[in-house]
């Protein structure tokens, strides 16, 4: 077991942890969610490397536990010159080549007491990784994911997506007590999203992941850990348990919030009265019962339930334009091709209108990144955009439209506003506020560039957006703040996104890159094909209906209808069983 007991830790700027207490047992596969910039990369750094970091409290981990660890960041290990295989094996042929170098050297000396030793512990280390049967649990994991035929290829010549896997795949194969991935869905296709999800459901040992995907999620978890506000809370169970009870505790609070709003406004005006009373009669017991009663409110101010995890309050996106946009072609796209070390892109072809939202859906290294880019330049031959559109641009590589050496308040300065002060009334919208907007560019996480991504893209006021994975690194309550944005936005939205429930609650249909081509399909045929997939049609039913349900539970909280709202969260509940 790893236990964190009444841990405290501070930067010059910001407090991140507050007494948080939580543990990890054999076995658990825990999901590490919270708000963006809220210091969950830096726990797990503190957790890896605690002799770096100054913190108050405890933390309680075996010194001979091994950690695994995968980085949300691509490592530079992928300009190796080695094949898959032999990159997934290095460590075990490593030890390997130790084990025999000792025995040759053992045959030529006479000391053999220490050289005993240093095979004895190599020998160890190898069984420990279960190192006899090393290539055919190299070859399962490879099948498992459905990457046996990148087996002989050089790792160089993968894409990010499945490179990710590849470093997935060795940190598992090695065995560690505790094994963290630090967002390890950036970027995959849904293929190997769906490959990493088999990955960590197969996984035996410890995990501790860092996402924000939905999907990852909903499938894979068994306990949660939430870090908001320099509090923790931990929830043994699913995922959608986890969010049915905050629901549930929402639904109670917000009465008890109703209920004591108006014992306070009695309270106050009793308050009222015994203060004009007081004032016409001076009678020590009238000063006494005037004192009581404003005690008596300060109580009732003062025992107000306050629930961080329950009501996180949601960035303001609103994508506007100029102008409403006429219903002609914005993007044309006729006969494109792109190529590098192969052609990725032939002759492909489609035309998007000035209100249509479109997600160009593919795997990694299709060349969907690149189209999207060269829409964004508009320089070249095949691309046409109308002469009237005014383009916004969010990169999935955020220095091409951020500059790490700027502070906030500068950057947003760069983008045409006038003053400090307008600067920051616009971003408090986005979560910005105090002293991180005096910090640079370079300093934050990558959930913040992103969101300062989508705040230059709003600001912009164009009428047609090319987003590409705007949901990387997004918490999940931006996430859906992004898609509330999308859903009301009046222009056209060409978007590249990995992540399914953006596209099934934002757009108006996908094209799919197969094959070097471009097809058209609509929503519901995409929901049902992803669900035929991986999943089964009632899941899809039950899913559709959960959200219909919990999209009932919001309009009865509106209308203060608690009634209703507790029936609904009984009916949800039944609903979330057959999930």
């Amino acid at each position: 077991m790893i236990t964190v007991d009444n841990l405290s830790f501070s930067f010059p700027q910001k407090d991140l942890y507050n007494n948080i207490s939580f543990t990890l047992e054999e076995g658990q596969h825990c999901a590490f969610i919270g708000t963006s910039g809220s210091g969950k990369s830096t726990l797990i750094d503190i957790l890896m490397d605690p002799e770096r970091y100054l913190y108050d409290g405890k933390l309680e981990i075996d010194p001979e536990y091994r950690i695994g660890y995968v980085s949300q960041f691509l490592q530079d290990d992928q300009a190796k010159e080695m094949t898959v295989f032999e990159f997934i094996a290095e460590e075990f042929i490593k030890i390997q080549d130790e084990i025999t170098s000792i025995y040759d050297e053992m045959a030529t000396t006479s000391d053999m007491d220490s050289l005993m030793e240093k095979v004895q512990l190599a020998l160890d280390a190898f069984e420990s990784m279960d190192g006899d049967n090393f290539e055919n649990n190299i070859n399962k994991q490879l099948n498992l994911a459905n990457l046996m035929k990148l087996k002989d290829l050089n790792i160089s010549s993968l894409s990010g997506g499945e490179f990710k896997l590849i470093q997935v795949m060795k940190e598992m194969l090695h065995r560690p007590d505790l094994m963290i991935m630090d967002e390890p869905d950036v970027f995959l296709d849904f293929e190997n999203l769906n490959a990493l999800k088999k990955l960590i459901n197969s996984h035996k040992g410890m995990l501790l992941v860092v996402t924000h995907n939905r999907y990852l999620l909903n499938h894979c978890f068994n306990k949660i850990i939430h870090l908001e506000d320099t509090e923790i809370q931990e929830f043994d169970g699913r995922y959608i348990d986890y969010n049915f009870l905050l629901l549930q505790t929402k639904v109670e609070l917000q009465e008890i919030a109703v209920a004591e709003e108006e014992e306070i406004k009695r309270n106050e005006n009793i308050v009222i009265n015994l203060r004009e009373i007081a004032t016409n009669d001076s009678e020590a017991s009238r000063g006494r019962a005037l004192k009581a009663r404003v005690r008596f409110t300060e109580r009732l101010e003062a025992r107000r339930i306050k629930a961080p995890f329950v009501d996180i309050k949601q960035p303001n996106i609103h994508f506007d334009v100029d102008h409403e946009p006429e219903d002609i072609p914005v993007v044309h796209v006729n006969n494109y091709s792109v190529a590098f070390d192969e052609l990725l892109l032939d002759n492909v072809s489609f035309e998007m209108k000035a209100t249509d939202k479109v997600a160009i859906i593919g795997a990694n290294g299709t060349g969907k990144t690149t189209l999207l880019r060269e829409v964004f330049k508009n320089n070249h031959a095949s691309i046409e955009i109308n002469a009237d559109v005014k383009v916004a641009y969010l990169s999935q590589v955020q220095g091409e439209m951020l500059k790490d050496s700027n502070t906030i308040l500068d950057e947003f300065i760069d983008a045409g506003f006038n003053t400090y002060d307008e600067i920051r009334s616009y971003l408090s919208n986005y979560g910005f506020e105090g002293e991180i907007l005096n910090q640079k560019i370079e300093s934050l996480s990558g959930g913040e560039k992103n969101m300062l991504q989508l705040a230059k893209v709003a600001a912009s006021k164009a009428n047609v957006l090319l987003l590409d994975e705007p949901t990387s690194h997004l918490d999940i309550y931006t996430q859906i703040a992004l898609e509330k944005a999308i859903a009301e936005y009046k222009g056209a939205i060409l978007m590249i996104s990995h992540d399914f429930y953006s596209v099934v609650n934002g757009m108006d249909y996908v094209v799919i890159i197969e094959d070097k081509k471009i097809r058209k399909m609509g929503i519901e045929e995409f929901r049902e094909m992803i669900y035929e997939s991986h999943f089964n049609k009632d899941y899809l039913e039950t899913e559709q209906k959960k959200k219909a349900v919990e999209m009932k539970i919001e309009l009865a909280l509106k209308d203060t209808n608690f009634e209703l709202a507790k029936g609904l969260v009984n009916e949800l509940e039944e609903v979330i069983k057959l999930l």
